[in-house]
């Protein structure tokens, strides 16, 4: 099992960047008052069948052909039903894939979140030809990264240039500092 979410965020993300997505969406939304944990990944790639859906969460179901089980899905299922919360993929071939998952925010057996600003900032400059949208909330506060509003400002300068590459980083850190107060949950 994988020790943060922010790793299961990434792993599911990268599944994403497999079905060739152009766009993906990450929400990670932290409600006090309903003590729920929201994470959302979006996806406009290739989309899978029903059956592909019902077998993803199956540990030993892989389109990998560099080994035989895949283990990310299952885990990530288990870390939101384990809290209480739940789990839920839908998709639809040629449109994209939904990956929702709630936790209890303050059950003992969630899993930290962990440094999501490393998790989007890992997934720009390693696929800097993908857009990425990331909207974290934190109780009342929020904010968004979308990298096509980057795009529009940078012109031709790619995503992975070293200067864009630690602005994007100090982007993701001041926002999220900024929005859950340094809060480590």
């Amino acid at each position: 099992m994988m020790t943060e979410l922010s790793l299961n965020i990434l792993d599911v993300a990268e599944n994403s960047v497999r079905a060739q997505a152009t766009l993906i969406e990450i929400e990670v939304s932290a409600d006090m008052t309903t003590d729920l944990l929201l994470i959302v990944i979006r996806d406009n790639g290739c989309g899978m069948t029903e059956e592909q859906v019902n077998a993803v969460i199956d540990p030993f179901f892989t389109t990998r052909t560099t080994r035989k089980v895949g283990l990310g899905v299952p885990f990530f299922k288990l870390a939101a039903e384990s809290t209480g919360g739940n789990f839920t993929i839908t998709s639809q071939k040629g449109i994209g894939t939904v990956v929702t998952a709630t936790f209890g925010l303050s059950h003992i057996d969630r899993m930290p979140l962990g440094d999501m600003a490393a998790t989007i900032h890992t997934l720009i400059v390693y696929h800097p030809d993908i857009d990425f949208v990331y909207r974290y909330t934190y109780g009342e506060k929020s904010f968004t990264l979308d990298t096509r509003e980057f795009r529009e400002i940078l012109g031709e300068l790619p995503l992975d240039a070293p200067d864009v590459s630690a602005y994007i980083l100090d982007y993701l850190r001041e926002n999220g500092n900024e929005t859950d107060g340094g809060n480590v949950y």
